[in-house]
């Protein structure tokens, strides 16, 4: 019988002080696992989307063979389901990879003036749409996100927002049954 070297620390071991993991061993040990943070914020949302779901007040008379229960439950369980299974990979020593075709260059600061732009787009669409109504507010929505997102053709993009803003107040309002505000176009929709 031979007997080989006794092999030394395994790389994933936490070194230890006095029986206990060194504060810098535990530091390393999170590093490592941290995507048990994702799993953690997936079991919290799917404990919560379950409880809300299990807390909806629902009148029988009004539910038909699916009711409004169903899909909540659902997305609740798939939640928890991919929360433990994540941690059970992670705990294996899974890891995700970064991207490689990802061309963000982090070394260069954000561009605030996008970010402001987007910022006021949203804002004033959101004060806009009571007034203005759906059509209009979400035209200027949709031309502004494009002109803040780089793009100047004052000649296209505004008939194109128009377009597309009509169009999905009539898919929501009329087709769905989602009532958007109309404003002053209200009558002739």
């Amino acid at each position: 019988m031979t007997t080989g070297p006794t092999p030394g620390p395994v790389p994933g071991d936490v070194p230890e002080e006095n029986g206990q993991p060194s504060p810098s061993g535990r530091r390393a040990w999170l590093r490592d696992h941290s995507e048990l943070g994702v799993s953690v914020l997936l079991l919290a949302l799917g404990v919560l989307v379950l409880t809300d779901a299990l807390t909806m007040q629902v009148d029988i008379a009004q539910r038909g063979p699916v009711g409004p229960r169903t899909v909540p439950l659902v997305i609740g369980g798939g939640l928890l389901v991919v929360s433990l299974l994540l941690a059970v990979v992670v705990l294996r020593g899974g890891r995700g990879e970064a991207e490689g075709g990802e061309d963000v260059d982090l070394a260069e600061p954000a561009d605030l003036r996008t970010v402001l732009l987007l910022t006021g787009v949203f804002l004033a669409t959101a004060v806009l749409i009571e007034p203005l109504g759906f059509p209009v507010s979400g035209a200027l929505l949709f031309w502004g996100t494009a002109y803040a997102l780089g793009s100047r053709r004052v000649d296209r993009d505004p008939l194109i927002a128009a377009g597309l803003a009509l169009f999905t107040y009539v898919v929501f309002n009329n087709l769905l049954g989602v009532p958007l505000p109309g404003g002053p176009l209200m009558g002739v929709l």
